[in-house]
């Protein structure tokens, strides 16, 4: 489901990457609104060192070092790169399948949190 809610927040509900992840997060995570509103900073490859948002906001919500680098690893392995520009000049895969991959693999993270 967080995958789910993860894409339709970004196509229709007006989101960027990183505020897709946090919303499909939001009540499991206990992430506040404004913590969403404020991610809207993270899309376009604005998050730290040009990060994806959403591989941002799935580490963001992630507590444990192991689980952040297993999470940054596995994205690398399928996109190519964690950054935004990066991925988007190879066209390895769209924003929309950037925020599924980033939700896919924060669903297999045991402990989630607020950032």
């Amino acid at each position: 489901m967080p995958v789910r809610r993860a894409v339709e927040a970004h196509r229709s509900g007006g989101l960027n990457c990183a505020q897709s992840i946090l919303r499909a997060f939001q009540a499991e995570c206990g992430v506040p609104e404004d913590a969403i509103v404020q991610a809207r900073r993270y899309g376009g490859g604005r998050a730290e060192s040009g990060r994806c948002g959403a591989l941002h906001a799935a580490i963001e919500l992630t507590p444990d070092p192991g689980e952040r680098e297993r999470i940054r690893l596995a994205f690398v392995a399928r996109t190519g790169s964690e950054r935004c520009r990066e991925i988007r000049a190879g066209k390895t895969l769209s924003c929309e399948q950037c925020v599924a991959l980033a939700a896919a693999l924060l669903v297999e993270t045991p402990q989630r949190r607020a950032p």
